[in-house]
């Protein structure tokens, strides 16, 4: 059986969705996502005002048509960051090891990634993902997350272990 991804992808950050600045991060995330064969099933570009960042991951979380949200953007420290925030407060269950690894990786790039706070987990079957906001963070996590995008969706679709390769 094979699994298809259906993806959302969410851009966090006040000035693109004030229009002060061009959502590149979201571009490159969305182009990223069609090259792994996903179907995209919306693009977003949210402020970082925490309430309506965590009711927005919870409704795509919990459509029937979506099984992977992949954010960019609002990890950092600053005040306003609060992607993680909303995260935690949707998911049913953490997967670290996703976090762990683009950060471990992205560090031999750039100690920036010391200061990443991006989470990672599962809602309602679908896997939410925080990338950092850079156009170079997006296209460097996701390079070390692709890899296994396929199997951990399939999983979370049911299938088993020997099944979701």
């Amino acid at each position: 059986m094979s699994i298809r991804i259906h993806a959302v992808a969410i851009t966090v950050s006040d000035a693109c969705s004030r229009g002060e600045r061009k959502d590149e991060s979201g571009l490159i995330l969305a182009e990223l996502l069609r090259e792994l064969g996903a179907e995209i099933v919306d693009t977003k570009v949210i402020s970082d005002d925490l309430g309506p960042l965590t009711d927005t991951l919870r409704t795509f979380a919990d459509r029937k048509d979506v099984n992977l949200i992949i954010t960019t953007g609002g990890t950092g420290l600053a005040p306003r960051d609060n992607t993680p925030e909303a995260t935690l407060a949707v998911i049913e269950k953490e997967a670290p090891g996703l976090a762990e690894a683009m950060r471990s990786e992205t560090l031999k790039q750039t100690p920036m990634a010391m200061i990443s706070r991006g989470v990672c987990g599962v809602r309602s079957g679908t896997l939410i993902l925080n990338l950092p906001g850079s156009p170079k963070g997006v296209r460097e996590s996701f390079t070390i997350i692709k890899p296994v995008l396929v199997h951990a969706i399939a999983l979370l679709a049911g299938q088993s272990h020997a099944n979701a390769h």
